[in-house]
């Protein structure tokens, strides 16, 4: 199969680059400031994370809060970006992650499993939000004290949240975030 390199005349793109963009809708004019602004406020919270992590002596940036930064910074709009669903979707998957662990233990076997059986609590619970389903993992594998891993997983999705409000506010035109709270 040969790939057609020529020059499309309307877009002035290789075919090849045509066919690699699919039918993904182009980016809006403004996309690379958003995509600054978006960028920099989400490397602005998650190194406050760390920074206040370094200070407790506790890591409270885990992989699934850079997730969130993704979606909350990336697309402000979506359900899975709004406060219910980052806060109350993080604290739901860590509860069944030590639910997880406490009946079955800390396996691989039952992260996946606890992964599932929050992706259906979520959905229950009307607080979808994929990277939290990835905190159920963290708890079952890694095991964190309850006593310190929840409050500062908490306040981990609160600085998103409150980040993500700065960031729609500091981009005129952007769409408002949160869309809603609860």
């Amino acid at each position: 199969m040969s790939v057609d390199t020529t020059t499309e005349q309307t877009t002035g793109r290789p075919a090849a680059l045509r066919t690699l963009a699919g039918r993904a809708p182009a980016p809006v004019a403004p996309a690379r400031a958003t995509a600054l602004v978006s960028g920099g406020v989400a490397a602005a919270a998650l190194l406050a994370l760390v920074g206040i992590g370094a200070l407790l002596r506790e890591p409270v940036l885990i992989p699934p809060i850079a997730a969130s930064a993704a979606i909350v910074y990336g697309v402000p709009a979506l359900p899975l970006a709004q406060p219910r669903s980052v806060v109350a979707g993080h604290l739901l998957c860590a509860v069944v992650g030590y639910l997880a662990l406490a009946l079955l233990g800390g396996a691989p076997w039952v992260a996946a499993l606890g992964a599932g059986v929050a992706v259906g609590v979520m959905t229950l619970a009307r607080t979808p939000h994929s990277p939290a389903a990835a905190t159920t993992v963290v708890v079952v594998l890694q095991a964190p004290d309850p006593v310190w891993f929840l409050p500062l997983l908490s306040g981990a999705a609160v600085v998103l949240v409150l980040a993500g409000m700065a960031a729609s506010r500091a981009r005129p035109g952007a769409v408002r975030y949160p869309v809603y709270w609860w």
